[in-house]
């Protein structure tokens, strides 16, 4: 497809997305589950092109780090959107608490229902695209029985779609990596603590912070897991051909996590597709 053809592609994506907000929302307001992610960021963007100003809803707790939320509160700022937080524990959820295989359901249900209450009456939406279909995702049955709305979904767009639209129509920083729930980087069966969603938390700013380092705007997306007691797996995407870290840097960032969080990986591993893993054991 050439680059005019896939340009209008999208657009028409794009044009479908305007019509599906301006028919969402309440006379001309609407509230939106916002993370500071690239997703419910291009939500927030795409309202704003339309001429709407949503309500930013932002979740507090362990399994957010506080480094996400104070991007969050930046990014709004400087759309000038109104932004709410609530702090919601998940811990508190049997389910989440014991990591049963229902447990993003169950979170899921808890933050929205909270969520709804926050909109006082206002429609509300989360940034959950095309994409998301392809996997195991417990947490759309939450959203479906609660009535919230995806408009990207609904739009059709990918998450490729979402990143080349964001481009097109100057989101700010377009190509931001996916950082899901802190949760989700627990086997199942696996018991979070504050604790460790705290040594999660620092543990992956630590090692962004030296991916970028090593290798700029380019620096590959990754994960830092659990995947038994005290076993601390580092998962990544290829870096172009490459299937493994240059030494000196796999040196360096077992290093760094062991004096910042005491945490000592026991394996690195460059995986095609990061999402899912504990689906796919």
């Amino acid at each position: 497809m050439s680059s005019r053809a896939l340009d209008k592609a999208l657009y028409f994506l794009w044009d479908n997305l305007q019509v599906i907000l301006e028919e969402m929302a309440l006379d001309g307001h609407f509230s939106l589950a916002y993370s500071g992610g690239l997703d419910s960021r291009f939500v927030a963007h795409a309202a704003q092109r339309a001429g709407f100003a949503p309500l930013l809803l932002h979740v507090r707790g362990p399994h957010v780090p506080p480094a996400e939320t104070a991007y969050a509160r930046r990014w709004a700022a400087w759309r000038g959107l109104s932004l709410r937080e609530l702090t919601v524990d998940p811990l508190d959820l049997p389910a989440v608490a014991s990591g049963t295989r229902d447990r993003c359901y169950a979170c899921k249900f808890t933050l929205f229902s909270r969520l709804l209450e926050e909109a006082e009456g206002l429609p509300l939406c989360d940034g959950t695209h095309a994409s998301d279909a392809q996997g195991y995702r417990p947490g759309r049955k939450a959203l479906d029985e609660l009535g919230i709305r995806s408009p990207l979904a609904l739009a059709g767009l990918s998450k490729a779609d979402i990143r080349a639209l964001g481009r097109l129509t100057g989101l700010e920083h377009a190509d931001q990596n996916a950082r899901p729930c802190l949760l989700t980087r627990f086997d199942y069966g696996m018991r979070p603590t504050p604790e460790l969603l705290n040594a999660l938390s620092h543990g992956e700013q630590t090692i962004d912070e030296i991916l970028r380092l090593a290798f700029g705007e380019r620096a590959p997306d990754f994960r830092l897991r659990l995947t038994g007691p005290n076993c601390w797996e580092l998962h990544l995407r290829p870096m172009g051909k490459k299937r493994e870290l240059p030494p000196l840097l796999e040196k360096r960032l077992l290093s760094a996590l062991k004096d910042a969080v005491g945490v000592n990986v026991t394996r690195i591993a460059v995986l095609d597709t990061l999402s899912g893993y504990f689906d796919r054991k």
